[in-house]
């Protein structure tokens, strides 16, 4: 893999990184069955993550964007 192909599928990985937090965390039936299923401490470092996935969804989505388009 060249620093060109990276360049290029980089941004995709971080627009994915930012939905699979983010659908998780903005269903309510998903998080009420993983509160069942993990312990607390996971759900807690969880949701920590919550601003840094919806700033990697929404600047993911917009690089992938470009990439798609230049």
């Amino acid at each position: 893999m060249t620093i060109h192909e990276l360049d290029f599928y980089f941004p995709f990985f971080v627009f994915l990184y930012g939905l699979m937090v983010s659908i998780p965390l903005n269903i309510p039936s998903l998080m009420d069955k993983a509160e069942e299923i993990f312990p607390r401490q996971l759900i807690d470092q969880f949701n920590a993550h919550r601003k840094l996935a919806m700033i990697c969804l929404y600047v993911g989505g917009l690089w992938s964007l470009q990439n798609i388009t230049i």
